[in-house]
């Protein structure tokens, strides 16, 4: 289910996704119109705006936020015109998985809009690269990542952005087992415990660093 404001936009993606093999169940320009269509059919995945009517503030994000709450099952991929750090953290720092935020500007790389929608789909974690990036600007504060590598703040900001150690040994072209060393060094500098599960871990890394 998409709810974006813009008709245009909305529409856009309606056809994209349809020629993409994935059925839009509905497609709405408000977030009480979302959390009405979600409640009589729940989808796989919504993808919501953050900005919509009708003060055009936070409706997006509240109606995701409860969706995220009453049912929990369905994925949430969140778009956003900027980075927006209070909804970015919020949304991401619960203990959650399938969930999202994407800027807008991504959609139009339709592979990496697809990836991450197939990633939230699937209960993963899909966060675009400049959200993470300022969600981890460094503060007044110790700076925890001064310890690592550059080669493991590579590997952190990819491991942020919602990719396996499989997709972040493709992009950084090494091995995975390279990979796995450095996601285990960068939990032991950063002291945090091994999380079970892969959403856990992105979420974990990121609530860290946040704080």
């Amino acid at each position: 289910m998409l709810a974006e404001d813009s008709t245009l936009l909305r529409e856009g993606l309606v056809r994209l996704l349809a020629e993409e093999g994935h059925e839009v169940a509905a497609a709405v320009g408000d977030g009480d119109a979302l959390l009405a269509a979600v409640a009589e059919e729940p989808p796989d995945v919504v993808v919501v705006d953050v900005r919509m009517p009708p003060t055009n503030t936070d409706e997006g994000l509240r109606a995701a936020l409860k969706i995220r709450e009453r049912w929990p099952g369905v994925g949430v991929l969140v778009l956003s015109q900027y980075v927006e750090k209070r909804y970015a953290t919020e949304l991401i720092t619960a203990d959650t998985t399938g969930v999202g935020y994407l800027l807008k500007d991504r959609v139009a790389q339709v592979d990496e809009f697809l990836d991450a929608l197939d990633r939230v789909g699937e209960g993963g974690a899909a966060f675009d690269p400049e959200v993470v990036r300022q969600l981890l600007v460094r503060s007044s504060k110790a700076d925890p990542l001064s310890r690592l590598t550059p080669r493991e703040r590579d590997v952190l900001d990819h491991m942020a952005q919602g990719h396996t150690n499989a997709s972040i040994a493709a992009h950084l072209h090494v091995s995975q087992s390279a990979v796995e060393k450095h996601v285990n060094a960068i939990f032991d500098k950063l002291d945090l415990s091994h999380a079970t599960g892969y959403s856990r871990r992105v979420l974990a890394v990121l609530r860290y660093l946040g704080s």
